[in-house]
């Protein structure tokens, strides 16, 4: 396993230490391994980003496979090119836009590829590099937010090439592109410049626009055999050691905004200079936690910091242009307006991490959330480059726009916040809800919604709690009681002859037969459920789980249905591509179950929560590519481990509460906007590793909760660290 720590491009690591000869400032991304999850389920990619860039340029290693939604496998050994947008730990794969490739020779087609040294690739952040072996050329690239840059070595004299290939997007599965592409163009305006553009239908139908700005002339140009405007080749004489630099910007706008952002970003610097200014962005976010502790656990937090600062995207031009839902033109006065919102896993924790961590940034998101909801009609699900692909179930902008609300991070937009998210949640805007007949029943029956039906319902209940509570603060008392009274609808499908949540049919007969280890995974098997079983989703009350306690029998009861999910032994069925991370029926790789660890503080046995949370730890984030349980999905995974870390966590995340686990390490620092925040373990060892007390500024906590409100005021959260064998409940 290479990391950072050893395998840095000497270039880099020279202009690293010259630049803090005098500056003892810590270097945060010494601690990260972008190759961690990029192996198996995680989904990440390892190439060049910004801090929530539009770019991200990354080797290309496979296409027409789900493994392949990120556009990278550790385990490959040969490289389509290099492309300058990819996704982050999602299940769905999309961009992948403007592939370059240098070599020598070679038939070339949509899929060729040529191989690479695994040996000598190396990634940091915002910098990759690796020897593509058959032709001896050292390739580095770097990144601004707008602008990719490359720079080539060619180790040996000869005549080469460089492919230009704008025929591709990530498919998914099977060689889609040749109907996916809907137009793609090349426009050679000189020996030193090309433009171009992309008409793409994927996951959403989206525009990119792109400019080449080459250090060297080309020779001459041609395209590839059957590949007309979408394959390019130039040709270039090249001496030994002679280097070959690319700068790429691109736009969704149109070329002269790609042009602009090249002048702005890319034109004048070196790439060095690019490579060193985004690796000072990275430390600005990532500087915001300093923790204590070994160097393996610096990487695993660091690199959970970096994949959740990756996105969401900043797709507005330099002069704050930008393609929005509708594919019109805009102007954000900002000059930022964001998009790669994948809201039903980064509602959860990632957005509450963000709003302490970033806060700012999060107003920003909820900016353009607002600016999307009133172009689309109704507030963002699943954004990707401006444009709504409805991926996944519930309204979760809701919960992620009222989190920042109850904050302070609205800006005096609140009231155009609460007129979006009612219509969003009473008027018919998307197929994945019927408010009719959901207020008809108290829940969406099954035999009507035959895909997701209590999956759906139980969502949707907690976006209606957060509205409920928006409603009641802007003095809607209508509003709500009508949102309170559907936030309680989950009631209406829990079964206590099973103690499930199960799906119901419109004449009120549960649906039959029932197994609750049946898994279910949307339109590809039907089911009641979304990407898991009755199991998993049974605990997703997060508006009140002390009425799940009720519901479920009282706290004794609920205590047993816990035990029996983490200890349960018990096959997983055919339809469980995402139901991974598994401890029992309990599967962290997916998101529904990120909160339920949490619940036993509910049942009055924290201990057992501070138990798992550390075997999630400690066996489900590992320091090597396939070391992720499950995708990153945007951050969300990543959070989760963040906020567990630190020693708390928000079950209901849009309460601006966090409910007590347990510290990984001695001493975590968080520099907020305003003030400092210690988080201190004493007498934490690997024999002290269970919760005795919590205290704020001196107060014990008896409740289990903190509130952002104390957090963000700073000050000493101090955990008391025992033994297993004084365990006592905490609260």
């Amino acid at each position: 396993m290479k990391n950072i720590l050893t395998s840095l491009a000497v270039v880099w690591s020279l202009l690293w230490t010259m630049s803090c000869q005098h500056n003892t400032t810590i270097d945060y991304t010494q601690y990260v391994d972008p190759f961690i999850g990029t192996e198996g389920f995680g989904h990440t990619f390892p190439g060049a980003t910004t801090p929530m860039g539009m770019v991200q340029l990354s080797p290309q290693t496979g296409n027409y496979a789900w493994k392949y939604c990120s556009g990278y496998q550790y385990t490959d050994t040969l490289v389509r090119g290099y492309a300058h947008t990819q996704l982050n730990g999602t299940g769905v794969g999309d961009l992948g836009d403007v592939i370059i490739l240098p070599f020598k020779e070679g038939k070339v087609d949509n899929v060729f590829k040529v191989p690479f040294s695994k040996e000598k690739e190396v990634a940091s952040p915002n910098y990759y590099s690796t020897l593509l072996t058959r032709d001896d050329i050292q390739v580095e690239l770097t990144t601004s937010e707008h602008v990719g840059a490359h720079r080539y070595t060619f180790n040996q004299a000869g005549d080469y090439k460089v492919l230009l290939n704008i025929n591709n997007t990530m498919t998914g599965s099977g060689n889609k592109n040749t109907t996916q592409v809907l137009e793609a163009k090349v426009n050679i305006e000189d020996n030193n410049t090309i433009s171009g553009f992309m008409h793409v239908s994927r996951w959403v139908d989206r525009k990119l626009f792109f400019v080449i700005e080459l250090s060297k002339p080309f020779k001459s140009t041609a395209f590839a055999e059957g590949y007309k405007d979408r394959i390019m080749l130039m040709d270039f004489p090249m001496e030994a050691g002679e280097q070959l630099e690319m700068k790429v910007g691109i736009s969704t706008v149109n070329i002269k905004g790609a042009k602009n952002n090249l002048k702005v970003e890319g034109h004048h610097k070196s790439f060095d200079q690019m490579l060193t200014e985004g690796k000072n962005k990275w430390n600005e976010y990532l500087g915001r936690a300093e923790i204590e502790g070994t160097d393996a656990q610096k990487i695993t937090f660091y690199t959970s910091l970096y994949h959740l600062f990756i996105q969401p995207n900043n797709i507005a031009d330099v002069d704050g242009q930008y393609r929005g839902a509708k594919g019109k033109v805009a102007t954000s006065p900002s000059k930022k307006y964001y998009s790669t919102f994948s809201l039903w896993d980064t509602y959860r924790a990632a957005h509450p991490l963000y709003t302490i961590l970033a806060p700012e940034k999060d107003a920003e998101f909820v900016a353009s959330m607002l600016t999307h909801g009133e172009e689309n009609g109704y507030l963002p699900i699943w954004t990707l480059m401006g444009k709504e692909n409805h991926c996944m179930i519930g309204n979760h902008s809701v919960a992620a726009i009222v989190d920042a609300y109850h904050k302070g991070l609205l800006a005096g937009n609140e009231r155009r916040a609460y007129q979006l998210i009612k219509k969003s949640l009473t008027t018919n805007s998307w197929h994945k809800y019927d408010w009719e007949v959901y207020d008809q029943y108290g829940y969406l029956p099954s035999d009507i919604f035959t895909i997701e039906a209590v999956s759906r319902t139980l969502e949707a209940t907690f976006d209606d709690w957060c509205a409920a509570t928006m409603a009641k603060d802007l003095g809607e008392m209508d509003d709500y009681i009508f949102f309170t009274k559907r936030s309680e609808y989950y009631k209406n499908l829990f079964d206590p002859s099973t103690g499930f949540f199960r799906g119901k049919n419109s004449d009120s007969t549960w649906v039959t037969p029932f197994d609750p280890l049946r898994n279910s995974h949307g339109p590809s098997t039907g089911g009641d459920y979304t990407e898991g079983n009755a199991w998993h989703y049974s605990w997703h009350i997060l508006q009140s789980p002390e009425k799940l306690v009720e519901l479920m029998g009282g706290k004794v009861a609920m205590a047993e249905k816990l035990d029996a999910l983490f200890t349960m032994d018990a096959p997983i069925d055919e339809h469980a591509e995402d139901v991974t991370g598994l401890i029992g029926q309990y599967a962290h790789g997916n998101e529904p179950s990120h909160h339920v660890i949490y619940l036993y503080n509910y049942v009055d046995q924290p201990q057992k929560a501070q138990q798992l949370i550390r075997q999630v730890m400690d066996t489900q984030y590992l320091n090597k590519p396939d070391g992720l349980s499950g995708n990153d999905d945007c951050g969300q995974m990543s959070a989760w481990y963040v906020f567990s870390a630190m020693g708390f966590y928000p079950v209901n995340p849009a309460s601006g509460e966090f409910n007590i686990g347990i510290p990984l390490h001695e001493k975590t620092t968080l520099k907020l906007a305003n003030n400092t925040l210690t988080i201190k373990a004493n007498n934490l060892s690997s024999k002290n590793c269970y919760v005795k007390s919590v205290s704020f500024n001196g107060e014990l906590i008896t409740d289990g909760k903190i509130h952002y409100s104390q957090l963000m005021n700073g000050g000493d959260l101090v955990f008391e660290m025992e033994d297993e064998n004084s365990l006592m409940a905490l609260f």
